[in-house]
């Protein structure tokens, strides 16, 4: 079952034009910062931004930054919202109930297939943003070595590993959207609705976090640590909001996804 859910999502033509939709807004940016040259130098503004103009190899960090909040969440939500209720609205769940699988297994595919996306997603961009950041932003300092935010420079093999963290991160980030697009997708009739949901939830926790009013509630908001991977790239690390992150998303992760195989196990499937 994971293999054909697998199968379906790197088939489908929808993942890949998802994927360069994505991709194209960090490619654009990439391409305007080395027409323009425009930024700050080395010795003026902050460290890490001027590393990234002087060093492309720094650039897959910034479109990360660049897609995770807004570009990536909607897509993952686009994609778990569609994992259950997409296949009852096209009529395709009951039959797939009546071969020997089992709703759980079904659930554990589905999530599986949503993350092998965010997965490939997010390489693709860390990819495409390394090859372009070379190509428009130059390596400069690519023999020194990176230039953390906190104005250190880093080794090539510690820049790989902050590098594989943030990436990491990023993707467990986006694992609690797909536990709430994956619960809602079990308990309402379209695939729409499900994602909507999900992008409800998200687009609330991003304003509250600019409530003062909200202050109590801001730490348990799912989007609260999206980008504190910024943070493994201090010397040195300052791993409190990360860990607080992990933390937040394991549990939405456990909340959600506990939810949706309780409500999918004890559903009446009728289409």
């Amino acid at each position: 079952m994971i293999a054909v859910e697998l199968s379906k999502m790197v088939r489908s033509r929808r993942t890949w034009v998802t994927i360069l939709l994505i991709d194209a807004l960090p490619t654009l940016v990439a391409v305007l910062l080395g027409i323009t040259d425009l930024g700050p130098r080395p010795g003026s503004g902050p460290a890490f931004l001027s590393a990234v103009l002087t060093d492309g190899t720094l650039f897959p960090l910034a479109a990360i930054a660049i897609i995770v909040p807004l570009l990536l969440p909607i897509a993952v939500a686009i994609a778990a919202g569609e994992a259950i209720a997409g296949e009852a609205q096209a009529g395709t769940l009951r039959y797939m109930l009546i071969r020997p699988v089992g709703r759980t297994r079904l659930l554990v595919a589905k999530l599986i297939s949503v993350m092998a996306f965010v997965l490939l997603a997010v390489l693709v961009v860390a990819a495409t943003a390394y090859v372009s950041g070379s190509l428009l932003l130059g390596q400069e300092q690519a023999a020194a070595g990176a230039t953390s935010i906190s104005g250190t420079t880093l080794s090539t093999q510690e820049l790989l590993l902050r590098t594989l963290l943030a990436l990491a991160y990023a993707m467990l980030s986006m694992l609690g959207v797909a536990a709430i697009a994956l619960f809602l997708s079990t308990a309402v009739d379209t695939p729409l609705a499900a994602a909507l949901g999900a992008l409800s939830v998200l687009i609330a926790s991003s304003l509250l976090l600019t409530l003062d009013a909200a202050q109590a509630l801001q730490p348990w908001l799912p989007t609260r640590y999206w980008l504190s991977f910024v943070d493994l790239f201090r010397d040195p690390i300052q791993w409190r909001d990360v860990v607080r992150g992990t933390g937040l998303q394991a549990l939405y992760v456990a909340v959600f996804l506990a939810a949706a195989w309780a409500n999918f196990t004890t559903k009446d499937i009728t289409e």
